[in-house]
This record gives C-alpha cells, sequence and structure tokens, in this order.
C-alpha cells in the first residue's frame, strides 16, 4: 500500500485517519506533520453509532456499541504506511430495549457466544478532500472478512488528540447475518465519532 501526497501536513495527517457529517470544516492553524506523526489510542469518550432501517419507513434498529478498542499510527514519511486497527465488542450493544439487544447478541446476528469481536485493519488511504479521507480495510465478523470502505472527515484536532466522524455502509448478508431481511434493510449505516489520544 502506497500513498505519496504533496498537499498541506493537515491533510497528509488526515488522509491516513481511519479506522468507520461531512461539512466543510475551517481550522485556524494546521498542524505539522511532525507534530500529527505518531501513536495514538482511541478512546472511550468515542461514540460508536448504527442503524439498521425498517421498510416502509418503522422504526427500524438504532444503537451503540458501549465496548471498543484500537489504535493508529501516523507515519512521519510516508502516509501510505500507516496503520489502523479497532476492535468492537457485540456483546456491549445497546439499544434501550434488552429484547432487541439479546437478538443481536444471539446466533441470529452477531453470535457472541462463538465470535466475541469484531474487527476493522485498514489496508489502503485515498484522499477526498482537504479535511476528508476514503478509507478501505479488513473487516471480520464471524469468521468472514472482507474489505470494506469508510468515509472520514477531520473534526478536531490539537497536539495532545485528534478527533474525527467516520461513516460506511456494511451489507450484513456476507457475514451470515441477514435475518429479517426484506423487512429490514441489508444495510448496516455506521455514524462513528473517533476520538484518539497521543501515546
Amino acid at each position: 500500500m502506497t500513498l505519496r501526497l504533496q498537499p498541506p501536513p493537515r491533510a497528509i495527517a488526515l488522509a491516513f485517519l481511519a479506522v468507520m457529517p461531512g461539512a466543510s470544516l475551517t481550522f485556524a492553524a494546521a498542524p505539522d506533520l511532525a507534530d500529527a506523526a505518531g501513536n495514538y489510542g482511541i478512546t472511550s469518550a468515542s461514540r460508536i453509532h448504527f442503524t439498521v432501517a425498517q421498510t416502509g419507513g418503522g422504526g427500524g434498529i438504532a444503537g451503540d456499541f458501549g465496548k471498543f478498542s484500537g489504535s493508529f499510527r501516523i507515519d512521519r514519511n510516508d502516509v501510505g504506511r500507516s496503520t489502523v486497527e479497532f476492535t468492537l465488542y457485540p456483546a456491549s450493544v445497546k439499544t434501550g430495549e434488552k429484547r432487541v439487544e439479546d437478538f443481536l447478541k444471539s446466533s441470529a446476528v452477531f453470535d457472541t457466544a462463538n465470535y466475541s469481536t469484531v474487527t476493522f485493519r485498514s489496508t489502503n488511504v485515498k484522499q477526498t478532500g482537504p479535511d476528508t479521507a476514503a478509507v478501505e480495510g479488513t473487516l471480520t465478523a464471524r469468521g468472514t472478512s472482507r474489505k470494506e470502505r469508510f468515509s472520514v472527515t477531520l473534526l478536531d484536532w490539537n497536539r495532545g488528540s485528534i478527533a474525527f466522524n467516520i461513516r460506511g455502509n456494511i451489507h450484513r448478508s456476507p457475514y451470515g447475518m441477514d435475518v429479517g431481511t426484506p423487512i429490514y434493510s441489508n444495510v448496516v449505516e455506521f455514524d462513528m465519532n473517533i476520538k484518539g489520544q497521543r501515546r
């Protein structure tokens, strides 16, 4: 994986950032690449939100994952050599309804008794704008690994921490989670606000 860019350092830092809303943002000062380079841990202040629409405009299913972990490294010399790893724990899913949560944890969906994690590891990054990027990687759930793509928007930056929004649509049927279709959409929409702290 190689990606060599010559934009301002802020954009170079962003182009890496992803693991998962895209208004344009204005920043008072762009960080130097030397400042942005390094190792970061994803903090518990992050939010991993998802929705599954219901056909005909019903309520659908919406929730969050309360437990997750991850890290990323911004390479000082070549953004294409940077890395990101992310793990979420499906047993921590919260929807506000215990019945729905138990169903999502069951063998019909996440099967948390046999698969305790869902993981994502980046494989490619492409800058799409001054403060946006597209990130591809391998998502593994229920023992199945597939290439998935997420869009990233930079939200905030200072010398010790960084925040960004990640959005992506994942088809659940390839992972053996197609129960309820077509009443419920086959697409899971992820909307994640990720905060990273320099290590």
